[in-house]
């Protein structure tokens, strides 16, 4: 749910790319229907006059004369508890008096009905249909939703699985709606569906996924990410990082790195790795240096528009389940609500449902890849639920309870599922209240969480889990580590013989000192500690934090590390208010300063749409510009947008070499370029695509234009980094006007501190090449 944040995608961006900065990419659509009335925000409707025992679709008949798709949708999407994004699309319920309205109708209305009723038909939708069991549906496709809800509190989990394979992905994401917390945490309480050979997702287990990202992916802070999770007994169903240069070479020096460890470890048979590039590059990976790869990653969404976006289809995602023919591990897939909507392909669907259909995208998947796994299908899903950011939710409740909700249709759907409980900077949780949420969810019993050395991860800039956290949760709720994992915790001495911590506990040093054991090294102790201790000095200084020992309690973080991250989100906070100087737009050179229309920073926040178009001043200002090119239209354009962190454009070193070195590489590479420096204020990733789209409107068809746009990324890390999105297409493709982020590519966290200016301009130039010398804009692979 990235979620990736890679340098070169050849093949399309992860979720996590694209849901980096773009924000929502439709505003809220006004409701027009005589059911529903449209909210002074134009994205809510009311419910009135509900009759005893109607269901949705006599409600509709009556009201409207007749079945409407419209208000199918806004009746479904009214049964929700509140959020953002479901207001965003025109289908979020008025009041209170609407929502128990709605869910009403939900209750009396009839499997069979939502069956034969699609809210959206493509073929992401065929394929959920093909792989629900026609047998196990006939059983259940008379009862109401109001007697799937009771029979799911009252059943027990044989009962529940005998029906689960009969149930669609709109059904399942409907019945959630008809639950409270509690309601959904006795369904979570009952459903384990164990991971084949393991205690992975089975009761009274809770595992972790390492995440040890790196700003530059450097292998070094990646090891010793992981050295440090072992350090407090964490990690059990993936190793797995997010790379900022998802090239092929770059990935796969990342997969060695992982693959070393473990099979150092002998860990090749307890816990499989992964680097979270698109899956065509990990398939490429694989293809050009064997047995680097373990379990394949790859983002999905809920509508075939979307997955579109993210440069994957059914039949793609299918073929890489029959690649796997014969392997322990299989596929791992992100997923959390509100993708579809942020990119403009929600399709009038609300968040959960289209939730729901990316978890029968994976059950489908599943049932393909047990096919040619001799142990059973190694397939698990990590719902990222905050990482979007405040269009989507905003405040801790609405996390709690869009992960319990995750959590029941996950698990309906057979899956073995994961949670990201996370959130942005630009969003209302802190960093205690994610201790809140996780002590609100912990009773649902998810299969794993993520784990950080901190809860802030050095790359991505977001909040999530701390191994120390895992310790924490595991002593409150009695959760354990898969039991081949903690055994190999007792072999490293960090667990004693008594399932108790030693003195190792907290000290990747020892890890480190086993690991180089295991290799043979025959150095004394001394010496090797000697050497961890300057390799981690050497990690930090790169901003990549480690957790050593713990403070008060076991699970608490040393204070001097508490201090530290309590310090970096304070300053995320500063970052993210932060707005371009009069005297630095002043200083850019050649500027052309514009403004979207966001009307202030809290515009800018709060309604992300705002900052992806252009005003009709600043379209007129790029007119122009263009018409003083005359007939001699350049081959590209920088655009520089203050993003979500105007510090990373302001700050010394940053934007000024960045600018110098690529005018440069692309002056000697012969590509002519615009000599004006586009500002804009309150600017986002899709700005710069219709800033492309005015500029180029007249170029040649068949040549090539692109726009470099520079933008300030999420704030969180000692960094400021930006990012550059690269687009470039054919003039025809610009005059369009349907560019968005497929086609877009991405170095990323560039900074004095980690990608240096120098360097990401050198990058963008081969990405350049490679672009132009592919000369298309798609996949390499599986269609």
């Amino acid at each position: 749910m990235r979620k990736c944040v890679p340098s070169s995608q050849p093949d399309g961006l992860s979720r996590r790319d694209l849901l980096f900065f773009a924000g929502a990419a439709t505003a809220g659509l006004t409701v027009c229907s005589h059911l529903a009335k449209a909210a002074t925000d134009g994205g809510t409707i009311a419910i009135r006059d509900v009759n005893r025992g109607e269901g949705v679709f006599a409600y509709i008949g009556r009201t409207r004369g007749g079945f409407e798709q419209t208000a199918y949708r806004q009746v479904i999407g009214a049964a929700n508890e509140f959020k953002e994004g479901d207001r965003a699309i025109g289908v979020g319920a008025e009041d209170a008096a609407t929502r128990a309205n709605a869910r009403a109708l939900l209750a009396n209305t009839t499997i069979r009905d939502l069956h034969d009723h699609p809210l959206f038909e493509d073929d992401l939708q065929k394929l959920i249909w093909q792989t629900t069991d026609q047998a196990q549906y006939e059983k259940v496709k008379d009862w109401t939703m109001g007697q799937l809800k009771e029979f799911l509190l009252a059943g027990s989990e044989e009962d529940i699985k005998s029906v689960m394979p009969g149930l669609t992905s709109d059904t399942i994401g409907c019945v959630p709606k008809l639950m409270s917390n509690e309601e959904l945490i006795i369904v979570s309480q009952k459903i384990f569906n164990v991971m084949p050979g393991t205690k992975l997702g089975a009761k009274g287990y809770m595992g972790a996924r390492i995440q040890p990202n790196s700003p530059t992916d450097h292998p070094e802070d990646i090891a010793w990410q992981v050295f440090d999770a072992f350090a407090y007994a964490t990690g059990d169903i993936v190793i797995g990082t997010n790379p900022v240069d998802s090239t092929v070479d770059s990935v796969a020096t990342v997969q060695r790195a992982l693959k070393d460890i473990v099979d150092t470890f002998q860990l090749g048979e307890t816990i499989p790795w992964c680097v979270l590039a698109h899956i065509d590059v990990q398939g490429e990976v694989s293809e050009r240096f064997p047995g680097t790869v373990s379990t394949m990653f790859q983002s999905l969404a809920g509508t075939d528009d979307c997955n579109k976006i993210f440069d994957i289809t059914n039949e793609k995602i299918v073929n890489y389940a029959r690649s796997k023919a014969g392997e322990r591990y299989g596929l791992y897939f992100e997923t959390g609500q509100g993708s579809e909507f942020t990119n403009g392909a929600a399709n009038g669907v609300d968040m959960m449902v289209l939730e729901s259909r990316k978890y029968g995208f994976s059950r489908a998947v599943g049932i393909e890849l047990a096919k040619v796994q001799p142990r059973g299908a190694w397939l698990h899903v990590n719902d990222v639920a905050g990482f979007i950011g405040p269009e989507v939710f905003k405040s801790r409740e609405q996390l709690v309870r869009c992960c319990l909700e995750d959590m029941v249709m996950g698990k309906l759907h057979g899956l073995t599922i994961g949670l990201d409980i996370c959130t942005t900077l630009h969003m209302t949780v802190s960093l205690e209240d994610l201790d809140w949420c996780q002590d609100q969810i912990m009773p649902a019993n998810p299969a794993y969480l993520i784990a950080l050395p901190t809860k802030n991860d050095p790359m991505l800039s977001y909040l999530t889990t701390a191994f120390q956290d895992h310790v924490r949760i595991r002593d409150k709720f009695g959760f354990k580590v898969n039991d081949a994992m903690w055994d190999f915790y007792r072999r490293i001495g960090i667990v004693g013989q008594d399932n108790t911590y030693t003195e190792h506990y907290g000290d990747p040093l020892r890890v480190y000192y086993q690991y180089r054991v295991a290799k043979g090294d025959g150095r004394s102790r001394d010496t090797i500690y000697a050497e961890g201790r300057q390799k981690m000095g050497e990690v930090e200084a790169r901003g990549v934090d480690l957790a050593t020992g713990h403070g008060a309690n076991i699970w608490d973080l040393n204070p001097a590390l508490a201090a530290k991250v309590k310090g970096l989100y304070d300053d995320a906070k500063l970052s993210l208010w932060a707005e371009l100087t009069p005297d630095f737009i002043a200083r850019v050179p050649d500027v052309v300063p514009i403004r979207t229309p966001s009307a202030d920073r809290n515009d800018y926040i709060a309604h992300p749409t705002t900052g992806e178009t252009l005003s009709p001043e600043a379209t007129s200002e790029l007119e122009r510009l263009r018409a003083s090119w005359g007939s001699s239209i350049p081959k590209g354009q920088i655009v520089i947008s203050d993003g979500l962190n105007a510090k990373a454009i302001m700050d010394d070193g940053h934007l000024a070499p960045y600018l110098d070195e690529m005018r440069r590489l692309l002056a000697e590479a012969d590509v002519s370029m615009s000599d004006r420096n586009i500002l804009v204020t309150s600017g986002r990733v899709r700005v710069g695509y219709r800033i492309g789209e005015v500029l180029f409107a007249d170029a040649d068809p068949n040549s090539f234009r692109g726009i470099l746009h520079i933008i300030g990324e999420r704030p969180g890390t000692m960094h400021h980094a930006y990012s550059v999105y690269i687009t470039v297409a054919k003039g025809k493709r610009w005059s369009e006007k349907d560019i968005d982020h497929d086609i877009t590519r991405l170095v990323s966290n560039v900074a004095d501190t980690a990608l240096p200016p120098k360097e990401a301009a050198r990058e963008t130039l081969t990405i350049i090449r490679e672009i132009v010398g592919r000369n298309v804009n798609g996949s390499r692979r599986y269609g």
